[in-house]
């Protein structure tokens, strides 16, 4: 309520000043105002169409990072039926991991239509912003700082993190002297 009252009485004060004024000098600050109003509104017209593309682009956001568990567990069904001993001497397993598979790629393929990229770990350094350090392995034959192993896999979704790699990264041997 305080901010109408201070709208009505800056208008009052500037009509007292517009009547003191020429024409012309009226008819500049008319223009400015003019011209203000017109960049506020370009400016407000910018802001709704960046809110809208972010909108599209990240709505789907949290179903992309929700679906991740749906791959997730399809991984860890096919190693667990892989290494089960009882499964192990079924004639039909091949057929049924080669299926597990075919899903898993065809949910790849969905993935990268819709710019969820897995982030790539193989002989990298890590690094902070992408990969998230479970433990720390001494390993003098690789530098510090390298990832050696993937424990789970990360993504991106376009150029938003959408989940970090799980690694384990390589130390120096602190034993050894």
């Amino acid at each position: 309520m305080n901010d109408l009252n201070d709208e009505r009485k800056l208008d009052k004060s500037e009509e007292k000043k517009d009547d003191k004024l020429s024409i012309e000098e009226k008819l500049k600050n008319s223009e400015d105002k003019l011209l203000r109003s017109l960049a506020e509104i370009e400016n407000q017209r910018n802001r709704f169409e960046k809110e809208i593309k972010e909108a599209i682009d990240f709505g789907s956001f949290n179903f992309a990072r929700e679906s991740l568990a749906i791959l997730d567990n399809l991984r860890r069904a096919h190693n667990s039926i892989k290494n089960d001993q009882t499964f192990k001497n079924n004639k039909d397993l091949d057929k049924f991991l080669k299926n597990i598979e075919i899903i898993e790629k065809d949910i790849l393929s969905i993935f990268k239509k819709n710019k969820i990229e897995k982030i790539d770990t193989n002989n990298k350094k890590f690094d902070p912003n992408f990969h998230q350090a479970m433990t720390e392995i001494e390993n003098d034959k690789v530098e510090p700082g390298r990832i050696i192993q993937e424990i789970q896999a990360g993504y991106m979704y376009g150029e938003r993190l959408l989940r970090p790699s799980l690694v384990a990264v390589s130390k120096k041997n602190c034993t050894k002297r």
